[in-house]
């Protein structure tokens, strides 16, 4: 049995998921709560298999609160949650530790599918949430050095370029420079095609036009 905790700021909305779910085999609602800080309290004492968390309670709340998560020992499977939800805010949560995104106005079939696949180890991305990044191969063009590597890394993972340079022990200057080689090389524009390509190679993003199909 997997247990579910949701931290939301409509009532309503965890009723409902409450209701979805009791009539679903091997998911059960454990915990329900209004504020970070009790929902935190929540996966503290009770260590729920997933965590159902609404955006409406702060991007950077909820992001930090993802980061938190990522270090304790019994972090729950997370998914974020929202009435609306842009390209760069889901991007944000799946680089601090969301595995799941996906948006309250979904199907219920949506909904249900996607806390069944992030039972099961997998990730679920809103279908259409992303748009193509177009870029070429990499192999097509020349090959990172292994600084470039190291800064593209640190993209993907959210890294500001001051962040990046004061880890690196460079300049931001120089953090500019491996960004433009960076974006020569592999054909992508910009740090959030940078970020998303990142996912996509790590198969965070993979099977995402899938999910009416699932």
């Amino acid at each position: 049995m997997n247990t579910v905790a949701v931290c939301d700021t409509e009532p309503i909305a965890i009723e409902g998921l409450r209701n979805l779910l009791e009539h679903t085999e091997g998911l059960r609602v454990v915990a329900a709560e209004t504020s970070l800080l009790e929902g935190m309290e929540a996966v503290r004492e009770l260590s729920p298999s997933i965590l159902v968390v609404d955006k409406a309670l702060g991007v950077h709340p909820v992001t930090e609160w993802l980061h938190t998560l990522a270090r304790t020992a019994s972090r729950p499977t997370t998914v974020v949650w929202g009435a609306t939800l842009s390209e760069a805010e889901a991007l944000r949560f799946l680089q601090a530790g969301a595995v799941g995104v996906v948006r309250k106005t979904s199907r219920l079939e949506s909904v249900l599918a996607c806390l069944q696949k992030v039972a099961e180890g997998g990730t679920w991305m809103e279908e259409n949430l992303f748009g193509e990044t177009e870029s070429r191969p990499r192999s097509a063009r020349s090959p990172l050095t292994p600084r470039e590597a190291e800064v593209m890394e640190l993209v993907e993972r959210g890294l500001k370029n001051r962040d990046i340079a004061d880890l690196l022990g460079i300049r931001v200057g120089t953090v500019k420079i491996h960004l433009k080689h960076i974006f020569e090389k592999t054909g992508i524009r910009g740090r959030y095609g940078l970020a998303l390509s990142g996912l996509k190679e790590k198969g965070l993003l993979a099977g995402a036009k899938m999910i009416d199909t699932m």
